[in-house]
């Protein structure tokens, strides 16, 4: 009986001890379960097999794609719109415009030809914005140009149309949004490429350089120089479509600080002048083109043309062919044609028996005995008469002789403010002060 007893026991303990060998994990496991269970229950451990000794087994099936004609009639069932938006350019013709636009619509190119409203907005100045809808075949939906006419006035949007199997145009005008927006700037070649780095408008830029003419030389700038300024913009759905008039400016050059700001008293015409009332306007102009540079002075010179020594009796300004020339001054235009030698030449009668001459012209955009304004437009730059390259050559002379057109800046033009507009004067010239010392600040924090 003892013996029978004894038998059975090894050969459980036989069988546990094999099975503890085949299968430890297993066992271990549910030890540790037993166990923590034992102890109230509070934990419970579960153990998984390891994923690399999972068998892995790859299935290979085939699938048949649908038959292409079907995914096409698929997508013909979508309808969707493409945009697509282009800056016109001068040499644009119907065709050119619709294909950068990645319109194919020979009925849309020809209604744009035939219409004079729609050509007039699209085709008639370069740089308009155009926003195209076009449907995936390329035919034109939609065709819409924003533009500002002739720099002035408020928003004008024409838009080309596709109403069933026609095209309408219609023109609508939408009011700008005006607003002000604070730039600076440091020197670090030249005035021009130091606001182009301060994303400064070429216009605006103009007319800094006009604002402080007489107290800054901007050919002997300095590496260092600063300038500030507060300038108005004309927005649209937040876009700013163009530039106004600088409203307030700094300019630090050679150790001195200069300041200007725009102020009108009431019923008269409105000016630049210094925060204690001083009139910054000049009688004349430094310069009747904008974004040029001299490329003969006032001097002795070989001619370029008689091959001899003489005397260059005025000043000539590099600038491409059609670069718009202003008037220096207030005056009358007492010659407007062509001379030889000069070309088509315009020839302005000022105060004080002073003139000013603008020769080599490509195009005269003021006739003889019209009043002319200081900044106005009058032709634009060619190379008629003797000139070997498109330029202006300006002249300044006082009772008919020939003086050094660059000391034109320098004659004053304005008188200071009146003791009626002093006060109000005074509440502009507080806020221009903070507005542009905040500019500073921006500036020297910008550059540490």
């Amino acid at each position: 009986m003892i013996n029978g007893i004894l038998a059975a026991e090894e050969l459980l303990a036989s069988r546990v001890a094999s099975a503890v060998r085949t299968y430890p994990r297993q066992i271990t496991a549910a030890i540790a379960a037993l166990l923590l269970c034992a102890g109230g229950g509070a934990f419970a451990v579960a153990s998984l097999p390891d994923a690399s000794d999972l068998p892995v087994k790859q299935v290979l099936e085939l699938v048949a794609p649908h038959p292409i004609e079907a995914q096409t009639e698929a997508l013909d069932a979508f309808s969707f719109t493409l945009f697509r938006s282009e800056q016109t350019r001068a040499s644009d013709t119907t065709e050119a415009l619709l294909r950068r636009l990645g319109i194919a619509d020979d009925d849309a190119a020809a209604f744009v030809r035939s219409n004079a409203q729609a050509r007039a907005a699209l085709l008639s100045r370069p740089g308009r914005t155009i926003t195209a809808e076009a449907t995936q075949d390329s035919r034109l939906e939609r065709l819409s140009a924003r533009f500002i006419p002739d720099g002035e006035g408020g928003l004008q949007r024409v838009t080309v149309e596709r109403i069933g199997p026609a095209f309408t145009v219609r023109a609508e005008s939408e009011s700008l949004t005006t607003s002000s927006r604070l730039a600076s700037g440091v020197v670090r070649s030249s005035f021009f490429a130091a606001t182009d780095a301060a994303n400064i408008p070429d216009a605006v830029a103009s007319q800094l350089a006009d604002v402080f003419s007489g107290d800054v030389d901007f050919r002997a700038l300095q590496r260092g120089d600063r300038f500030a300024v507060v300038y108005e913009t004309f927005d649209s759905e937040g876009q700013t479509l163009r530039t106004g008039r600088v409203l307030a400016a700094e300019f630090e050059s050679g150790g001195k600080t200069h300041q200007a700001m725009w102020f009108q008293e009431p019923g008269q015409k409105g000016g630049y002048y210094r925060p204690n009332g001083e009139s910054l306007r000049r009688a004349f102009l430094a310069s009747p083109v904008q974004y040029s540079r001299i490329s003969s002075g006032f001097a002795m010179r070989m001619h370029p043309i008689a091959h001899d020594w003489r005397q260059h009796k005025g000043i000539d300004f590099a600038a491409a062919s059609g670069t718009a020339v202003r008037s220096v001054g207030d005056g009358v235009v007492d010659f407007a044609g062509r001379q030889s030698g000069y070309g088509n030449i315009v020839i302005i009668n000022h105060r004080n028996n002073q003139s000013t001459a603008y020769a080599h012209l490509s195009r005269v955009d003021v006739r003889e005995g019209q009043s002319v304004n200081q900044g106005q437009f009058i032709g634009a730059v060619g190379s008629t008469g003797w000139a070997t390259g498109p330029h202006l050559h300006f002249e300044f002379r006082v009772n008919g002789e020939f003086r050094d057109p660059s000391t034109l800046a320098q004659q004053q033009g304005g008188q200071p403010i009146s003791a009626a507009a002093r006060t109000a004067f005074n509440r502009v010239a507080l806020s221009v002060r903070s507005e542009l010392s905040a500019a500073s600040t921006v500036l020297q924090a910008s550059a540490n």
